[in-house]
């Protein structure tokens, strides 16, 4: 469990700076959608090397088989990054990270209320609903200061 908790603490750090840096080669370039394009190349590579180096490669077969939507997810990310890239150099990565957490919290409930795409449910309690309340106005308070 601890190495599951780690690996998304990484990643949770990964998402502020990568908002900063693609925003900053967007700017840079004068295209938020050509830096875009490049990290999504980047992350391509990346990630088929990961996948040839480790099992599962065979798996590429059985995505014909996955119903649509579940592809959907590369909408979404495309979606992100395109917007974090386009909107951080004009609102600040602080910002745009703040709402991005505020409106993964929401959908974190609700997937987990309802079990949606699979996932284990977690029924919204008034204590989970408190619990996620105080995160945004945690957040709110260190975009404040």
């Amino acid at each position: 469990m601890t190495q599951y908790a780690t690996i998304m603490l990484a990643a949770g750090i990964g998402v502020p700076i990568l908002a900063a840096l693609n925003a900053a080669l967007g700017k840079l370039i004068g295209s938020p959608t050509t830096a875009a394009v490049i990290l999504f190349a980047i992350a391509f590579l990346a990630s088929a090397l990961v996948m040839a180096l480790f099992p599962g490669f065979d798996a590429l077969s059985k995505v014909t088989q996955a119903p649509k939507h579940l592809l959907l997810g590369g909408v979404l990310i495309a979606f992100y990054v395109l917007s974090i890239t386009h909107v951080a150099p004009h609102f600040g990565v602080g910002n745009a990270v703040f709402f991005v957490l505020v409106g993964q919290l929401i959908s974190t409930a609700a997937i987990d209320h309802f079990g949606l795409f699979g996932a284990q449910v977690t029924p919204l309690s008034w204590m989970r609903a408190g619990g996620i309340t105080v995160m945004v106005v945690g957040v709110a308070i260190t975009q404040l200061a």
